[in-house]
């Protein structure tokens, strides 16, 4: 189960999202901001907790499901395709959420349960940030 997740998640990455950084945001100042225990790491807790965040904060209609729109720069088309499996063309919190989670695995190569500044600072970890930080 563990070797699917982490396929599913490397595929998902690889799918999901551009290349280009959230608004070429500063990988270090992210990973302060979503790390409150000051560990010099994000655990898969810290990382749900800033995609709640971000759920909150791009979804303005208050309609509890983001869509492309709401989703824009954050994942493509295709990614939202794939991460919908009740294919509604929106993501709502559970779906969010597990995308979240595939997208940690995906960018947690060392399988530690922690994303730190070189794992966020790589194209994987770039792409979690999108969906974990504002």
């Amino acid at each position: 189960m563990l070797r699917f997740a982490t396929i599913l998640g490397v595929t998902l990455a690889v799918i999901f999202c551009s290349s280009a950084p959230v608004s070429a945001v500063d990988t270090a100042t992210a990973l302060r901001v979503l790390d409150p225990d000051n560990d010099g790491t994000i655990d898969m807790k810290e990382a749900i907790r800033g995609a709640k965040r971000v759920f909150k904060a791009i979804n303005p209609d208050n309609d509890r499901t983001l869509d492309a729109a709401e989703l824009r720069g954050r994942l493509s088309a295709a990614g939202l395709r794939a991460a919908d499996p009740d294919n509604d063309g929106t993501l709502n919190w559970r779906e969010y959420k597990a995308l979240v989670k595939a997208m940690f695995r995906a960018a947690n190569p060392d399988m530690d349960g922690t994303i730190d500044l070189r794992e966020l600072s790589s194209p994987a970890g770039q792409r979690l940030l999108k969906l974990i930080y504002l």
